[in-house]
């Protein structure tokens, strides 16, 4: 049957099983939304902003495993698509980008909206096209899919020019063939099991790769069998049960006293999709020096990249663990396992009465067990990942690569869109006055979503950089805007609370809670509130624990 390259667009994403897109329209994009107009069957999501859409495309992605589609116009339309599929691309997020672009006989004219957006994201992406023939369109589109989803995950971005998508071709209907984990090595799985059996003090970290290949019920009985403590790497967090006795919490230059102290101390580290990078390893030298490092990647290179391992998995991590399983033996010695039990309690123990900021996140945590997370970067960042509790995958949604203020609120949008369920948005003032226009979108379609605004009127990472390392010179970080934040989600059409003091956290997010469109709380906090511990890269552990034992 011969249909039109627009349509074959269209039927190509049904094929797909996509069922909802995010996006912007514009001229060199109107034959794909005349189709999608015509077809009917595929939701749209109209953001405010293409970055804002691409977010949104992530969010959808993050949240249910699926490959999340955003659509934008040639040119402006394009690049501002670029920080979206940046982000998804350091987070290794199944995404598909497809640009529109002028008709053939304007490339290199400079025409208007004219920009070569094939080349401008070539180091951001899998792979990326340029579709000059519809003929070709078709096999391109299913091909996108594929490299998305295969080996590490990523976005893969299709150019379409404006003839194509007017042009004639015939379209047949393929079903899709999902992409099969390849064979693992045996050999390699009998060293690296023998590794670990020789372990006395193993220890897991478990990195966003867990999630990826959804991996977290091989890891549970991999930690069991072990009886090994756990930590896990800000993108990996709720691959491992928070709530677990094995689980010590967050890995890395913010994480605990507890993870910290245990993989210095262990004898073997188990690293279970995680690229070590600079906010965990900090110094990639000193970090597992003589000890044994058992790496599973399905990336090859991120094998001995930033730390030199002993055994290396090169492999899909689910179907690595269901085939190493068999191969270890069970630990009855749990004295390693006490003792991080025991750091743990004792951190738990020293941990100081929290402030207004943290007993936000704290009491939010309680109401919103079942919600997704989503978060901005900075510090309301790092405090999300210490108190609230991420017991499943999928559930906490956040920049930990790229570290992309302004991409919570497209991410959130993503997630309630996809999963119907209410989101709990976690931002600060600084990253939420970026993309803040998605307000709109939020609204306009009714999503259940709770907005932590963390207000210290400041960027309070950078603020607590200087402070720490820069002799207080706060230089460009101490903002005070004067916005009103609860008119301003008024404005919007949504609902605006204040929180400014201890007594009104419970009664604010209560109301929240049961509102079922978007509701603000602009929290009021301590531009003095400080993610703690806090360590540069470059230090090693043993500055968390020096100050720990100090206190």
């Amino acid at each position: 049957m011969k249909r039109i390259g627009a349509e074959i667009l269209i039927e190509c994403l049904k094929e797909q099983g996509v069922d909802t897109v995010f996006g912007y329209p514009g001229g060199s994009i109107l034959d794909i939304y005349d189709a999608l107009y015509r077809d009917g069957t595929i939701k749209h999501i109209i953001t405010s902003h293409e970055q804002g859409a691409a977010h949104a495309a992530d969010g959808y992605a993050r949240a249910t495993g699926r490959t999340g589609v955003v659509i934008a116009t040639s040119g402006p339309g394009a690049t501002n698509l670029v920080t979206g599929i940046a982000t998804a691309f350091m987070d290794s997020v199944p995404l598909v980008a497809i640009t529109g672009n002028v008709g053939v006989n304007f490339l290199g004219r400079d025409s208007f909206q004219e920009i070569d957006i094939m080349d401008i994201t070539m180091p951001i992406t899998k792979h990326n096209y340029i579709v000059k023939d519809v003929n070709e369109l078709a096999d391109t589109l299913r091909e996108a899919f594929t490299i998305a989803n295969t080996g590490r995950k990523g976005p893969v971005l299709i150019d379409i020019l404006k003839n194509v998508q007017i042009a004639e071709a015939e379209y047949k209907s393929v079903k899709p063939v999902p992409p099969a984990p390849a064979d693992v090595c045996a050999d390699t799985l009998k060293d690296a099991a023998a590794a670990i059996n020789a372990a006395k003090k193993p220890f897991l970290m478990v990195g966003g790769g867990a999630i990826s290949s959804e991996a977290e019920q091989e890891i549970f009985a991999l930690a069991e069998k072990l009886h090994a403590p756990v930590a896990a790497t800000l993108m990996g967090l709720g691959a491992f049960p928070a709530s677990h006795p094995l689980f010590l919490g967050m890995m890395g230059m913010h994480g605990t006293h507890a993870a910290a102290r245990c993989c210095m101390e262990s004898d073997c580290i188990i690293a279970l999709g995680t690229r070590f990078s600079d906010r965990v390893a900090l110094n990639r030298d000193k970090f597992a020096a003589e000890k044994t490092v058992v790496q599973f990647d399905v990336d090859e290179a991120e094998i001995n990249k930033n730390v030199t391992v002993t055994h290396a998995v090169h492999a899909d991590l689910k179907k690595a663990l269901a085939a190493i399983l068999p191969l270890i033996g069970a630990k009855d010695n749990d004295t390693f396992a006490q003792t991080a039990l025991r750091y743990k309690q004792e951190e738990a123990g020293k941990k100081t009465a929290p402030e207004l900021g943290h007993k936000i996140l704290i009491e939010a945590a309680k109401r919103y067990k079942d919600a997704v997370v989503a978060t901005d970067v900075g510090q309301h960042q790092m405090w999300t990942a210490q108190y609230v509790p991420i017991e499943k995958p999928r559930t906490l949604l956040t920049s930990g690569g790229l570290g992309t203020m302004g991409y919570g609120f497209g991410a959130a949008i993503g997630a309630a869109v996809a999963t119907g369920k209410r989101v709990l948005f976690v931002t600060g003032d600084g990253s939420f006055n970026m993309n803040l226009n998605e307000f709109s979108t939020a609204v306009t379609h009714g999503l259940p979503i709770t907005i932590l605004l963390m207000n210290n009127r400041a960027l309070g990472m950078v603020r607590q950089w200087q402070k720490l390392f820069y002799e207080n010179r706060f230089s460009q970080t101490v903002v005070e805007k004067k916005t009103d934040y609860v008119q301003l989600a008024q404005a919007f059409g949504a609902i605006g609370l204040k929180i400014e003091n201890e007594e009104e956290i419970a009664p604010a997010l209560d109301k929240a809670r049961a509102c079922k469109t978007p509701v603000l709380i602009d929290c009021r906090i301590s531009e003095n509130e400080n993610v703690l511990p806090m360590i540069k890269p470059g230090q090693t552990y043993d500055t968390i624990i020096t100050e720990w034992e100090e206190k």
